[in-house]
């Protein structure tokens, strides 16, 4: 996988990703409030610097940023009304940071053969990370959540790559 490059999605991700390296905690976080400011003024169908094809997976894209910087509740209300595999498997994600493994893995059960899966384990497995499936995954991170350690890290490791991938999935499907 070629390094994650935020410049590749237009100047107003950039401005909320910065190098798009955060590791983000397992559980809910804290928004912050100059990520909350960009978040809320940021418009899917311009920011993203592209002609919108899809809307659903533009709004995707909106409800991946608001996870980046923990808003996990503005990205549970994108998720929740976009009735696809993606806007399950992003809804997953929200109710598996709350955290809420169960409905997390209600969630996930209904992305059905979602190509993401199969490119984490593709690309987490060079650096060391195992990815098995999205639900196996809420285990490690019930485990491991709050713990500190390199377990936690290596978590947190396969969240971001994940969210990487997703973010990237949902920007080229928008196009």
């Amino acid at each position: 996988m070629a390094p994650f490059t935020p410049s590749a999605y237009g100047t107003a991700v950039v401005s909320i990703l910065g190098d798009g390296t955060r590791l983000m905690p397992l559980g809910p976080g804290t928004l912050h409030p100059d990520a909350k400011s960009l978040l809320e003024r940021f418009d899917p169908s311009v920011d993203l610097g592209i002609s919108i094809r899809d809307r659903d997976m533009a709004r995707c894209c909106h409800a991946m940023l608001w996870l980046y910087h923990d808003g996990i509740d503005p990205a549970h209300e994108i998720s929740q009304d976009i009735t696809t595999p993606t806007g399950s498997y992003i809804h997953g994600i929200v109710h598996r940071r709350e955290p809420d493994a169960s409905n997390s893995k209600y969630w996930l059960a209904r992305i059905g053969s979602h190509p993401l899966p199969g490119q984490l384990r593709v690309h987490a497995a060079p650096a060391g990370l195992t990815f098995i499936t999205p639900e196996a995954f809420v285990d490690r991170c019930e485990q491991v959540r709050g713990k500190g350690g390199i377990d936690e890290e290596q978590a947190q490791r396969i969240q971001l790559l994940e969210w990487q991938l997703l973010f990237e999935y949902c920007f080229t499907a928008a196009k």
